[in-house]
């Protein structure tokens, strides 16, 4: 089945000291760091594609558009959820939010791109 308008995908971390700030030198708190949220969002789009891509293909994150509006404590679990919400040729955009048990966290768009695995990892070398 292909990739499709509509698909989408949740999941939840529990907010751990390697998940923080401090751990990820993002800043000085002991908070949900934006660098974990945004491997997170990333994260949660790919399993919104999930098994819909071809064979031979994966997606590879181009852009992250990200409002991340409050902080998040040590041992809260916050829930991500992402959206295929556009396609373009090879582009797929996602509408993503992250939520904890306050209210809303972060919210945004990813944008990530189809590629033919074997083809992409020889432009790595």
């Amino acid at each position: 089945m292909p990739v499709s308008v509509g698909q989408t995908a949740s999941l939840e971390l529990e907010v751990t000291e390697n998940d923080t700030a401090i751990a990820l030198r993002s800043g000085s708190l002991p908070v949900l760091a934006t660098p974990r949220v945004v491997a997170l969002v990333e994260e949660v789009s790919v399993a919104a594609v999930g098994d819909a891509l071809e064979e031979g293909t994966t997606t590879v994150g181009m852009k992250v558009q990200l409002d991340h509006l409050a902080p998040t404590a040590l041992g809260r679990t916050v829930v991500a959820e992402s959206t295929v919400a556009e396609i373009k040729g090879r582009r797929i955009s996602f509408q993503v939010s992250v939520t904890d048990d306050r209210g809303l966290v972060a919210v945004g768009r990813v944008t990530r791109v189809v590629v033919d695995v074997d083809r992409f990892l020889d432009k790595a070398r």
